[in-house]
């Protein structure tokens, strides 16, 4: 088989365009995989945007409900004894909800205490055993 003889003209064009048209598709596959991204992206933060718009509507009608209570005396009333301590005549504020924190946060506390002194006397059982062992082979 012979080989046909190139000209150095159609070699020069060839590189040329083939070089021009391989630097072409990796941009236009790169742009496609970008914008691709740029899509995902998009769509992700609709979906949350979606979300957070259903929640503050729902809190938007739970203030309107709110918005008709505060409109009825017993329950302004109710609500101002609650969140601001007032009282009626007669009455005495107790507030509960900062002892009850204290006492959660002070089992908590107790129960770690517990777990790492457990652990502690658990290792050095297991020290001491592993040193007993190692003394009877000797």
């Amino acid at each position: 088989m012979a080989r046909r003889k190139v000209k150095k003209t159609t070699k020069r064009r060839l590189t040329v365009f083939g070089t021009l048209s391989v630097i072409l598709i990796f941009y236009f596959i790169f742009t496609l995989c970008f914008q691709g991204y740029n899509v995902y992206k998009l769509y992700n933060q609709k979906n949350s945007l979606k979300e957070k718009y259903s929640s503050l509507k729902t809190k938007a009608e739970d203030l309107k409900i709110e918005i008709n209570q505060l409109h009825d005396p017993e329950y302004l009333a109710k609500y101002a004894r609650e969140n601001y301590s007032y009282s009626k005549e007669g009455e005495y504020i107790i507030k509960l909800n900062d002892t009850e924190e204290k006492i959660n946060k002070l089992d908590n506390s107790i129960n770690k205490e517990y777990i790492v002194i457990g652990l502690s006397v658990f290792l050095v059982l297991i020290f001491i055993y592993v040193l007993k062992k190692g003394n009877r082979k000797k």
